[in-house]
């Protein structure tokens, strides 16, 4: 398939690329455009054969023709449209009645100096540019024809003669332009009978011409094709410019790259694991240290820093200032009988304490301080505060 090309080919350049004198008639060549992305419905030059009154011999002319067959047979009523024949498939040439016709009087070619072609990839496609390496022009195998509009204009459409892919670019589609590799296919083309010219719809291959020795003449009218990928803007037939050549960097698919980030992340994972076993192995025994004494550790040094923290420290002097308190006012006396006081105030109860009976005010004084050290408790996880322990003067 051809559905996009590049021609910017003045008519003295699409003469010598077909073989003939650079001066040859042209008719309607002021319609002509050059154009980096022509499209079906633009006007290319295109090169035929006419046989003038009088003349015996058929003489060659360049009649800028649209590209898309429009059948002598449409309704002069109804509007053209290029994009339903602007290929024909050179198989079944013979056979369709809009082909058929054309093919002993209506042959003509296409120099144009490239072509797009599109790869399908899942959803995307991605155009490519696909011309000869030595930047000569490619003919292509054409048929044309002319309609009569309601209006009477004249309008002469030309198709474009497509074949199965060659071995080098069947991965990027399955048909390509039939291309005339030299001047001796293009006289085929013009002026020989089906027999013959059926030899020259064939796909261009480049393993032919490595049978061709360097020594022969026909090594020199060969080239070799070559493509890569250009810009997807090219898809759009108002693009237009050197730009459309342009080559382009294609990215990485995404699934590729996120595959190898996670097979590069573990592979270094595991490459860790194997360097640290191996530092165990060599590392002197007495230098490992096992796993139960690091939890001992652990464990030990938590509970040092719980004992050394300053919320227990505050909590220890408030504990000796409150016993200190009851033995300075009451020991003389010999009212209270000194025991051991329990190191935790808060959540424990503490151990009674025998008071005389006779002690009067005093008994009363010291049962009124051992019942606040008692409140002394986290109530709702609260903190105490030192008039807790103390009674307002």
């Amino acid at each position: 398939m051809c559905g996009r090309t590049r021609c910017t080919l003045n008519p003295d350049r699409v003469a010598r690329a077909c073989g003939f004198a650079a001066s040859i008639p042209t008719r309607q060549i002021d319609r002509y455009r050059p154009s980096y992305n022509v499209s079906p419905g633009a006007y290319l030059p295109v090169l035929l054969l006419e046989r003038t009154t009088g003349e015996a011999e058929a003489s060659p002319s360049i009649c800028c023709m649209k590209w898309g067959l429009v059948p002598s047979f449409t309704k002069k009523t109804e509007k053209p449209d290029h994009y339903k024949m602007f290929n024909a498939r050179s198989e079944s040439v013979k056979e369709k009645p809009s082909f058929c016709r054309l093919l002993p009087t209506n042959r003509c070619v296409v120099a144009v100096e490239g072509f797009y072609e599109w790869k399908k990839d899942a959803s995307k496609k991605q155009p490519y540019y696909i011309h000869f390496k030595d930047s000569r022009p490619l003919v292509f195998a054409a048929l044309y024809d002319s309609w009569k509009s309601s209006e009477g204009d004249i309008l002469y459409t030309f198709t474009i003669l497509t074949v199965g892919s060659s071995k080098s670019l069947q991965w990027l589609h399955d048909r390509m332009p039939v291309i005339l590799g030299d001047d001796v296919s293009v006289d085929v083309w013009l002026n020989n009978g089906m027999p013959k010219s059926e030899i020259v719809l064939r796909p261009y291959e480049d393993e032919d011409l490595k049978e061709i020795p360097e020594s022969s003449s026909l090594s020199s009218s060969f080239a070799f094709m070559v493509w890569y990928p250009v810009t997807t803007a090219v898809g759009k037939p108002s693009f237009d410019g050197p730009d459309c050549i342009t080559e382009i960097k294609l990215k990485r698919p995404v699934e590729n790259q996120i595959a190898k980030f996670f097979t590069k992340k573990a592979d270094g994972k595991n490459q860790m694991e194997e360097e640290h076993t191996k530092r165990l192995e060599l590392s002197p025994k007495g230098d490992r240290v096992d796993d139960t004494k690091k939890d001992a550790s652990r464990t030990e040094n938590v509970a040092n820093f719980k004992e050394e923290s300053p919320q227990n420290d505050m909590f220890n002097c408030m504990k000796e200032d409150c016993e200190h308190h009851v033995d300075e006012k009451h020991s003389s006396n010999g009212l209270l009988k000194k025991e051991n006081v329990s190191p935790d105030i808060f959540g424990t109860k503490r151990q009674t304490q025998e008071i005389p009976l006779d002690s009067g005010s005093t008994s009363e004084k010291v049962s009124s301080l051992l019942k606040k050290a008692r409140r002394v408790k986290n109530v709702d996880d609260k903190q105490a505060s030192l008039l807790s322990y103390f009674g307002k003067a």
